[in-house]
């Protein structure tokens, strides 16, 4: 069955979502696309013989009958609304990180989810990564034994030319600073494996840009299991990226991941040796080649959660869990203090306008 996509938001990352659909997806297409700056949809509709639109109403009057699934790519601050209209239409709903920028929104649109009967999920691509995939099966085998600490070093480059290229970059209303755009694939990931949050103390700071939000922060997290996160990030790395690691230590092994974003095995060390261990270095080190390999595995089960009526890898309560981390990253950069879960937020900058 050929899955037709329609897509809100034609920014930069519209252009990777409309590669992977027409390129590694295989048996779908995009039908219609939406921008409220209606020569970016038009530019996009050109290459791809889809329908323009400058509204969602419009869109979705015009040919929302033919329409399987709509990918949510407007700037963070914009993701409730967007969500907020679509979600009456009854399409199933994919959305770009995060969910919302505040948590009363992503939970409101959880709940009109629900009750339309909708199916959210929330791209963190980065789970299907073939070494994350790996450290996942090994994580579920028990392979690392009790949890220790959980690592990620983010060190990307993004100069002012890069924020000054769109007007809500950096700005806390529609898209934050480092923890929230850069670091939140990062925060899923520590999240899927460590598990409950129990707090978080963070610093951050803005060192090479103007811009209103971090650009530079680091966090200690204390999970509910007794293990501990370390997030250092930042986005003031010169001259050129570094890396965006990740590590699991446990008391019976170690797993590092590196590359640019999570994607290349470095270490792989366990005290029980198995025979697949010779191997994984050369079959799972690292993802194969080509643009966008991850998103698509990660759209391919989505396609195939719809078909098959099962639940999605990252739902949006899934979707949640970073969002509230996040927020309570930021609580603790305002207040200076130790931030418990679950909390309300109270001085978090994020989402406010």
């Amino acid at each position: 069955m050929k899955m037709k996509f329609a897509l809100v938001g034609c920014g930069n990352i519209a252009k990777k979502h409309a590669h992977v659909i027409t390129n590694y997806l295989g048996d779908s297409e995009i039908v219609a696309l939406c921008d409220m700056i209606p020569e970016r949809a038009q530019e996009y509709s050109k290459k791809f013989d889809a329908s323009a639109f400058s509204s969602i109403k419009e869109m979705m009057d015009s040919v929302g009958n033919d329409i399987d699934i709509i990918n949510v790519l407007t700037p963070s601050g914009a993701h409730f609304s967007s969500i907020a209209e679509l979600v009456e239409y009854g399409k199933p709903i994919v959305v770009e990180k995060p969910i919302a920028l505040r948590l009363q929104e992503a939970d409101e649109i959880i709940r009109r989810c629900d009750i339309n009967g909708v199916k959210i999920f929330v791209v963190h691509q980065n789970r299907y990564n073939l070494p994350i995939i790996k450290a996942r099966e090994a994580f579920e085998q028990g392979r690392l034994g009790k949890l220790v600490m959980g690592t990620v070093r983010l060190r990307w480059k993004r100069d002012q030319k890069y924020y000054d290229s769109a007007n809500w970059r950096g700005t806390w209303a529609h898209d934050g600073g480092v923890f929230t755009n850069q670091a939140s694939h990062h925060i899923d990931m520590l999240t899927w494996f460590f598990g409950d949050v129990e707090s978080v103390k963070a610093v951050g700071v803005t060192r090479l840009v103007n811009i209103e939000c971090e650009d530079t922060g680091a966090a200690i997290i204390r999970f509910t299991n007794g293990s501990i996160g370390i997030l250092e990030v930042t986005t003031a790395t010169r001259p050129k990226d570094l890396e965006g690691s990740i590590s699991f230590l446990g008391e019976k092994g170690s797993i590092v991941i590196g590359g640019f974003f999570m994607n290349e095995l470095t270490t792989w060390e366990f005290d029980d040796k198995q025979p697949m261990d010779d191997e994984i270095f050369e079959k799972y080190g690292k993802n194969p080649a080509g643009w966008g390999y991850n998103l698509g595995e990660y759209l391919k089960g989505v396609i195939y959660s719809i078909q098959h009526n099962k639940a999605g890898l990252v739902d949006g309560l899934e979707g949640r869990i970073s969002l509230e981390l996040i927020s309570a990253i930021y609580e603790s950069i305002e207040t200076g203090r130790e931030i418990p879960l679950r909390f309300k937020p109270n001085r978090c900058k994020l989402g406010v306008i």
